[in-house]
């Protein structure tokens, strides 16, 4: 079970070196102070995995075994650090690549042990939340220098593989207020452009050719979720790839850019919709944005009028840090250190980790490097 915070932490300093493999993206960051990105270095498989149009799960392992060690030494370099100057390490173990996960969590484990310094295991679902709270200089940055951030808040994730609503609480827990009951924005972001021959990844490339289409062309129905702050996608995909038979079947040009414009207007007015039922709901001081998809300029520019609408402030990290990256894993694995929770070398990788899943984790108010 998790314990509560202690009142005692394990941080010999602020330093924080953070490890990311939970799918595609090998990546190792140091950050101060939780916030203060010293380094952030991503090692990415995407030219590996284009010609299999999706990600390799046994290629995607091999490759993090092959490059972490590399990418954390770079990491370190560019920071200026070394591995005796880091204060604790943070890494993903959940949700993602069960094989992936395994190399970065194994990984961080042997050099926790070998430096004597306390590590703790971080649920990449928290870290992309969690990456509202570093601090860069790239304009992309919507979060204003002064807002503070901190519970309670109201986020979205929107990514690959998770489209959710989640109420962040004053104890650092989580809930869901609503989900995707079918695929992932981001996965039928992927899937609709992998139909219209746009490449890999698909979602970026979807956005450069919805920015030449007319939505308008290509009419599809609203998605609607009555009654609830959950999201469906699945109905909207399968109207647009029926649309794109009938009119093959019927020798009539589907335009391309005009599917794009169309379906990424019908993901990204759901999200807005159910975003600005939440708001209104709940009430929160700050909307923070996270995941993959959050990158997307037009659904960024969509929920900057919804929150100046609803007068509620806005936090969405730049795009580099909207992707998977370590340096947030290393400001959620800071929050959790600097409470005195750290884990045990019996931590595992797990995943099908949920956000709200607090049984799967185990966190020690006593550092077993300590302690013994």
């Amino acid at each position: 079970m998790s314990s509560q915070p202690a009142e005692k932490h394990w941080l010999k300093n602020d330093l924080v070196l953070g490890i990311e493999t939970s799918c595609d993206e090998t990546s190792a960051a140091v950050i101060a102070h939780g916030c203060q990105i010293l380094s952030n270095v991503i090692s990415s498989q995407v030219e590996t995995h284009k010609i299999y149009g999706g990600v390799v799960p046994e290629i995607a392992s091999r490759q993090h075994l092959e490059q972490l060690n590399r990418v954390i030494d770079l990491a370190l370099q560019d920071a200026g650090v070394s591995l005796q100057d880091v204060g604790g390490i943070a890494v993903t173990c959940g949700p993602g690549l069960v094989g992936a996960l395994l190399i970065g969590v194994s990984t961080a484990k042997s050099m926790a042990y070998a430096a004597q310094i306390p590590f703790v295991g971080v649920n990449h679902l928290e870290g992309h939340i969690m990456a509202n709270l570093l601090l860069g200089n790239d304009k992309e940055n919507v979060n204003p220098g002064d807002l503070r951030i901190r519970p309670p808040a109201l986020a979205l994730l929107v990514s690959g593989g998770h489209t959710e609503l989640i109420s962040w609480q004053e104890d650092d827990s989580f809930a869901r207020l609503g989900a995707s009951c079918d695929d992932a924005a981001g996965e039928a972001l992927d899937k609709i452009a992998r139909l219209l021959g746009l490449g890999y990844p698909g979602g970026p490339a979807l956005e450069v050719a919805a920015q030449l289409g007319n939505k308008a062309s290509f009419p599809l129905p609203a998605v609607a979720m009555a009654g609830t702050l959950d999201f469906s996608f699945s109905g909207v995909k399968t109207a647009a790839i029926n649309s794109m038979q009938k009119a093959r079947q019927q020798n009539r040009a589907v335009e391309v850019n005009d599917v794009a414009a169309a379906f990424q207007a019908a993901v990204f007015e759901a999200i807005t919709s159910k975003t600005a039922q939440a708001i209104t709901i709940h009430r929160p001081e700050v909307l923070l944005v996270a995941g993959g998809v959050a990158a997307n300029k037009v659904l960024r520019k969509s929920l900057q009028d919804v929150c100046h609408h609803l007068k509620v402030n806005l936090s969405i990290p730049a795009s580099l840090l909207c992707t998977d990256n370590a340096a947030m894993i290393a400001a959620a694995g800071y929050r959790k250190l600097s409470r005195g929770l750290c884990s045990p070398l019996s931590l595992n990788a797990y995943p099908h980790l949920k956000l709200d899943d607090s049984e799967n984790l185990v966190y020690h108010e006593s550092c077993y490097l300590y302690d013994r």
